[in-house]
């Protein structure tokens, strides 16, 4: 199957010489060219996942395939890129030439599909081609992370919180600009995000974690129209969306919780 594919994949860590279940039996699928995007509380694991998804370190059990290759073929061949929250760009560099750093790592025998220069004017950034990083917004930098990481042309992005440092208004603004860009690439992407209202309105498919270890609980099937716009927020079945991954969360919760919120109210 062309996309991602994560079967039955378990990750455990060694912690005091014993064995720390991180995650259990995820599942998952997108099609080439869908979105996903992955919630849940801290620890459960999201993190774990979509670093084995970038071969950072292997499950302990379990499979992924990127169309159909391994992990670490996929890292080879220069089809991850990868997003953190973030920008992590080098202070000495221009943001043309952070863009250009991955073709430089690889050499002039990779050929991309599109120019730095068409990145960089992709993400809202002409004219700030020889900016350094300390003269743009939070914002600003995420573009250019964003464009850094599609610059070798990879087949999946992976996203990692890429706005959870903005402020809501920002964080709203580049959840539009990251569906703008995507439809123009058509790259397959994985999201890690705390907001829920995030990952209705920018996946295809939203996967809900829960902890302790780490697994999905539910998926939902997001069926709002593309292109994404701000009115897409308004439609009901969005928040019916959102209300039905919000219920799958929080019915994962110990139940004592609600009993000592009410009791803290009352006191």
């Amino acid at each position: 199957m062309a996309g991602l594919s994560i079967q039955n994949v378990s990750k455990s860590f060694q912690l005091d010489g014993r064995s720390v279940p991180a995650l259990d039996g995820v599942s998952l699928e997108l099609e080439e060219g869908q979105f996903g995007a992955l919630i849940g509380p801290s620890g459960c694991g999201k993190s774990t996942l979509l670093r084995m998804v970038a071969d950072v370190f292997a499950p302990t059990a379990g499979h992924i395939a990127i169309n159909g290759a391994p992990p670490q073929q996929a890292r080879r061949d220069h089809q991850i890129g990868f997003v953190f929250q973030e920008a992590t760009l080098l202070p000495w560099r221009s943001v043309l030439d952070n863009v250009r750093l991955p073709l430089e790592i690889l050499g002039p025998g990779h050929v991309p599909a599109r120019s730095p220069e068409e990145l960089v004017r992709l993400v809202g950034l002409g004219g700030y081609e020889h900016a350094s990083p300390s003269q743009l917004s939070g914002g600003m930098q995420q573009r250019c992370a964003i464009a850094r990481a599609l610059v070798a042309s990879p087949r999946i992005l992976l996203l990692d919180e890429p706005f959870g440092a903005l402020d809501e208004v920002m964080r709203y603004r580049m959840n539009f600009e990251l569906l703008r860009i995507r439809a123009q690439t058509r790259t397959t992407a994985l999201m890690v995000t705390h907001s829920i209202e995030e990952a209705v309105l920018m996946a295809d498919r939203v996967f809900v974690f829960a902890a302790k270890p780490g697994r999905i609980v539910d998926t939902l099937e997001v069926d709002l129209p593309r292109p994404r716009r701000l009115g897409t927020m308004d439609d009901p079945r969005f928040n019916a969306l959102v209300d039905h991954a919000r219920h799958a969360l929080f019915s994962q919760l110990p139940h004592e919780i609600d009993h000592e919120v009410a009791h803290a109210e009352n006191v």
